[in-house]
């Protein structure tokens, strides 16, 4: 529209036009002079090194709210949308995700959410996140020739390499698994391979990142049986929006690596989602990842819903260089949350076709290859492999927990029927 009306003004004479024309191209001509380079690494041959590493192993994403978004503007009705084509002059900037934008960005797998808000707990929690994994199933049907189903690390590097991009499925939170291990072990025969133990309020059974007091602040006698059943389907357990005694609650019961699948440093970012040192110095002997989070909330903690312009790619860059740092090289890897921040982004990272400006800028700060490679894909796939051993070895050892709940736990009934 703006553009339009722009150009509807300057039919008042060719003159004014070409001047205000003129004008305006000097001004891009300066603005791209200074600010492309900035997000090109400050040499467009770190961006073309960059698309080159992503095009050597898959870019796996731990998390984008694509589902949620589409039910937020077009409730679910994905035959009104085609995500073939560029999303934005259809429903806006806030728009960060659809197919030519995914392979702009060289994503070889990604972690589509299934998010369900705190309101629907101990209410209709199972039923939304349901009817999230039915937006996910559809989205990959719909598009056969770009999305395929993983469930296993085999299955990203197979279809990295058909030139499809590896779709996988992350339940936020454990809410939606009602307190029940009988549910949990259903959703991961949905295709299910990781769930975050909390959103933004506490599990009967997990302590939340926003957790204000310090009674019950972290994993319960109940929760540590969540965790070790994930252990043994070989579903990943996801720590990000989890407090931090939670954090070291599950590390001490954990036998398999977790990860964050969209988290960043609370050394410089001091907010309770981000994770502190103690915890990635763990990651070393845990074997987990940090998959870094771009929300600018959580990159600058100056920066919050409505005022973010201001936080950049480097700063992102800042986050990934810490974890690697602090954790090591081979505990961090990318979480975007593309489609869950609002429509906020940092500068130079708008949407998911902008993943090869960070690997760009990487470049530029002294980042190997191998190291870009294990931050794109290989730190997951690791992690993801040793998952499925701990699985498979405890086939032989355990049998499915039959463990419920207790009432006491348990807390809010009104919405639950009884056995008898």
């Amino acid at each position: 529209m703006a553009d339009t009306k722009f150009v509807r003004k300057c039919k008042c004479t060719r003159i004014l036009f070409f001047a205000i024309l003129g004008i305006l191209m000097g001004v891009g001509a300066v603005v791209a002079a200074v600010v492309v380079p900035q997000y090109l690494g400050n040499d467009s041959d770190d961006l073309s090194r960059a698309k080159e590493i992503l095009s050597q192993v898959p870019l796996v994403d731990g998390h984008n709210d694509l589902p949620m978004f589409l039910e937020d503007t077009v409730d679910d009705v994905i035959e009104d949308i085609n995500l073939e084509n560029d999303l934005r002059p259809l429903l806006g900037n806030k728009s960060q995700t659809d197919i030519p934008r995914l392979r702009e960005g060289k994503v070889g797998a990604q972690f589509w959410s299934s998010f369900f808000s705190c309101r629907s707990q101990y209410k209709d929690a199972v039923r939304r996140a349901l009817a999230q994994i039915d937006v996910i199933y559809r989205i990959v049907r719909k598009y056969p020739d770009v999305f395929e189903f993983a469930t296993s690390s085999d299955d990203i590097t197979d279809i990295f390499r058909r030139g499809k991009i590896a779709s996988l499925i992350g339940l936020e939170s454990g809410h939606g698994i009602d307190s029940s291990l009988a549910a949990l072990r259903m959703f991961y025969e949905l295709r299910v391979r990781y769930v975050t133990l909390t959103h933004s309020c506490d599990t009967p059974w997990a302590a939340s990142s926003t957790h204000d007091t310090p009674v019950g602040d972290g994993l319960t006698e109940f929760g540590q049986k969540v965790v070790l059943e994930m252990n043994r389907l070989g579903m990943l357990v996801d720590l990000s929006h989890v407090s931090h005694r939670t954090m070291r609650d599950v590390l001490d019961v954990t036998g398999a690596p977790v990860i964050f699948s969209h988290s960043s440093a609370y050394a410089i970012c001091p907010v309770a989602r981000n994770v502190p040192d103690d915890v990635l110095d763990r990651m070393k002997t845990n074997g987990g990842i940090v998959m870094v989070n771009f929300y600018p909330g959580f990159i600058n903690c100056t920066a919050n819903w409505t005022h973010w312009e201001h936080v950049t790619l480097e700063e992102v860059a800042d986050h990934v260089d810490y974890i690697r740092d602090r954790a090591g090289e081979d505990h961090v890897g990318i979480g975007g949350d593309f489609d869950g921040i609002g429509g906020s982004h940092p500068r130079g990272l708008e949407d998911v076709s902008t993943y090869p400006r960070l690997f760009a800028e990487l470049l530029r700060r002294g980042w190997t290859e191998e190291q870009l490679k294990k931050l794109a894909g290989n730190n997951f796939l690791r992690v993801f492999r040793k998952v499925e051993e701990v699985r498979d070895k405890l086939q032989s050892e355990r049998r499915p927990y039959e463990d419920h709940i207790s009432e006491e736990d348990l807390g809010n009934q009104t919405c639950r029927t009884t056995n008898t």
